[in-house]
């Protein structure tokens, strides 16, 4: 007696395979992207970018990206300093005209780069000292290489408490307004209205926290709001600083007696910094 479905076992067996085949092809496709995360260098395009090796030592991440000159995105890159080809990349572009932009950070995350006038990051991933390069390139018969020159564009609010911390005191907030976690690649300047906000788990050594934003304008004011909160999420003191100035490129410092401190603000003292354009320190 022939063996049960013994017609149509190899038929079954082929559509199976047809079957599971499909199926393969479909996840394939579906998981495409045309944002490439690198770890090695790949300088085998006619486009060739290097960052040279001095300007990365600050940053963590590199974000390659090649637009048309219409603004549509082509092509993204993005790299991680424990990546072996850190700082160098390339991409295959067809012949024509075309815009180059690098933004190196050290934020948990890359940012949204679909739109040249939002290059924008979150308050999830973070906001840090942040650098920027843009080119516009030709592409033609023989490859191009670019050294990308990157500029900070990034302002900096060093907030600094000089008094001890409660026992019970165990988190710090702080909310800022005025400036902009996205930037407009052709300005150089934030391009939205942000509410950014950092938290921190406090330490009795902690008492310095870096505040990044990009301001609107060369020079601006930001409103900060910092408030600190006990195990139980209870809010154990909290003031607000109004109209603090700040400036691309520079750092402002503001020391502050934050639980035993009046808010009268002492002698504005200005040095070079040789990491920022220059440092503006305030006690509060």
């Amino acid at each position: 007696m022939p063996a049960p479905f013994s017609g149509r076992g190899r038929e079954y067996d082929d559509m199976r395979c047809e079957y599971l085949l499909y199926c393969l092809l479909f996840l394939l496709v579906g998981c495409e992207s045309p944002v490439i995360t690198d770890d090695e260098a790949d300088m085998d395009g006619n486009l060739r970018v290097i960052v040279p090796p001095l300007a990365y030592q600050e940053y963590t991440r590199l974000n390659y990206a090649v637009y048309t000159m219409d603004g549509a995105r082509v092509g993204q890159k993005n790299q991680e300093k424990s990546g072996a080809g850190f700082g160098a990349t390339s991409f295959q572009l067809e012949d024509g005209d075309y815009q180059l932009v690098v933004v190196a950070h050290s934020s948990d995350g890359n940012p949204a780069m679909t739109n040249l006038a939002k290059v924008q990051f979150t308050n999830a991933q973070g906001f840090t000292d942040t650098f920027l390069g843009s080119e516009n390139v030709t592409i033609g018969e023989e490859p191009v290489e670019v050294n990308m020159k990157l500029d900070r564009i990034a302002a900096l609010c060093r907030f600094v408490i000089t008094d001890d911390f409660p026992a019970d005191a165990a988190k710090i907030r702080f909310y800022y307004t005025g400036g902009s976690g996205a930037f407009n690649v052709m300005s150089r300047l934030g391009s939205v209205k942000s509410r950014q906000e950092h938290t921190y788990d406090l330490t009795p050594e902690l008492k310095q926290f870096d505040l990044y934003t990009f301001l609107h304008d060369v020079e601006g004011t930001i409103r900060l709001t910092v408030t600190v909160y006990d195990h139980n999420g209870n809010v154990m003191n909290e003031r607000t600083f109004e109209d603090i100035k700040m400036q691309q490129g520079h750092t402002n410092t503001f020391s502050c007696d934050f639980f035993t401190g009046g808010v009268a603000s002492s002698a504005i003292s200005v040095s070079i910094n040789t990491a920022w354009d220059s440092e503006d320190r305030r006690t509060f």
